[in-house]
């Protein structure tokens, strides 16, 4: 059996409150994001988190769309 591949730092989860300040946006926001599938999330438990991954990306889909 081989040993696991080390996690890459783009595997990072971020807390919403850690995603609002990076996107600078509220709380309301960030959920109606998550809600209408334009910021991908996914849940732990009770425990809601962003992939890092996804702001740049969630930011580079918003400038290519014109917004």
């Amino acid at each position: 059996m081989s040993a696991p591949a080390p996690l890459d730092e783009s595997f990072e989860a971020l807390t919403p409150r850690e995603a609002m300040a990076a996107l600078r946006i509220s709380r309301d926001t960030l959920y109606n994001l998550i809600r209408t599938g334009q910021l991908r999330s996914f849940t732990i438990g009770r425990a809601r988190r962003i992939p890092a991954a996804e702001i740049p990306a969630f930011m580079r889909r918003r400038m290519e769309e014109g917004h």
